[in-house]
Order: C-alpha cells, then sequence, then structure tokens
C-alpha cells in the first residue's frame, strides 16, 4: 500500500512537471509575440522648427493683402522671368532642373521674392520627385494655405503669407514626424548658409 501511494505521488508530480513545461512552451510564442509588437519610442531628430508645425489646416486662407505688395510691373523687375512665372503666375519648374533639389547644405531657405525665413535644411528630405522637399516650414506662420482645383485635382497650394507668392504644394506623403511633404519649385528659393550675416550678405538665388 505504501509503495502503491509513493507511485502514486510520484506520477502525479511527473504530470504536474511535464504540464508546466507544456503551459511554458505554449505562452513563450505569446510572450515573443508581445514583445515584437510592443510600442517603441523612436528618438527625434535634434530639432525643434517643426515642434509647433506638425498638422496644419488646409483651407483657403487667402488674405487679398500682403505685407509686401508691388504691382506686376514692380515684379517683372524684382524677378527673373522664370521666377516670375512661378511666384506670380502659379508655373511649376521642370522636375529635378532645380538648384535647390539635391542641396543638402546646412541653412535655411527664403522666400526669393520678400527674402521671408521658409524652411530649414533640417527639415529638408530627399523625395526623390525632382523638387525640393520639406516635412515643416520654419515657421507656420511663414506658409499660407489655398485649396487649388486646377487641373483635375484637389491640391492644397502653399503660399509665402509675406507676399503671396506661389511655392509648391504640400502633400500628405512624407516622413515622421509629420507626415507632410511640402514640394516646393526651387525657382521660388533662396538660400541662407548657417552662419551668414543676413543683414550684410545677399542671399544665394535672392536679389
Amino acid at each position: 500500500m505504501n509503495n502503491y501511494n509513493h507511485n502514486s505521488i510520484y506520477l502525479m508530480k511527473l504530470i504536474l512537471t511535464k504540464m508546466k513545461r507544456i503551459w511554458i512552451l505554449l505562452a513563450l510564442p505569446l510572450f515573443i509575440f508581445a514583445s515584437c509588437n510592443s510600442t517603441k519610442v523612436e528618438s527625434l531628430p535634434e530639432i525643434t522648427v517643426y515642434e509647433h508645425n506638425a498638422k496644419y489646416t488646409a483651407t483657403d486662407t487667402s488674405k487679398g493683402k500682403y505685407k509686401v505688395e508691388k504691382t506686376d510691373a514692380e515684379w517683372k523687375q524684382i524677378l527673373t522671368p522664370e521666377q516670375y512665372q512661378v511666384l506670380r503666375n502659379k508655373g511649376t519648374e521642370r522636375p529635378h532642373t532645380g538648384e535647390y533639389d539635391e542641396h543638402f547644405e546646412k541653412g535655411y531657405y527664403i522666400c526669393v521674392a520678400c527674402s521671408s525665413k521658409l524652411f530649414s535644411s533640417n527639415t529638408k528630405f530627399d523625395a526623390h520627385c525632382g523638387w525640393p522637399s520639406f516635412f515643416a516650414p520654419e515657421d507656420s506662420a511663414a506658409i499660407e494655405y489655398v485649396m487649388d482645383y486646377t487641373h483635375g485635382m484637389v491640391r492644397t497650394e502653399v503660399l509665402c503669407a509675406n507676399c503671396g507668392g506661389h511655392l509648391g504644394h504640400v502633400f500628405e506623403d512624407g516622413p515622421k514626424p509629420t507626415g507632410q511633404r511640402y514640394c516646393i519649385n526651387s525657382v521660388s528659393l533662396g538660400f541662407i548658409k548657417e552662419g551668414t550675416n543676413v543683414d550684410s550678405t545677399k542671399t544665394e538665388g535672392g536679389n
């Protein structure tokens, strides 16, 4: 009788041990899956120019009045024919031809017509689309958004908020952290190198 009880206890321990191993084997894949799918907080680049510009309102905010206003004749005197066609007539330069398409020097980009600061090199990325691309403006107040229904499409046009010059369009296919792609004509831009004294130096591509 004692041997029977001893064997029964041993058998129960053996069964419990095997059951524990089976549960561990069953639970392990679930633990691995949960670990692989856990949310990881990605560190963002050490820049803050887009901090308050992650979202924008794609509505027609056309003011009709700008701080810098000139007649067509005055714009034609200031701008080259290509600049005038893009900035004032909402034209588009041919892709892969612009000066700043593959330009990644440190600094910031300004409106070539009025020198208003528009974009930082910190937010520029290569979208392989043929035009300079940025995932956020330098300051949300520097850009004006207007709905564009031309050419059978619905797009969000971006203008210089200081002079109303046409810059390009913004799309929702950009990289993190904003998911936006500001597709800008090079001819609309000037460039200020990092460390340049803006007050004493003319801008590249500017007047």
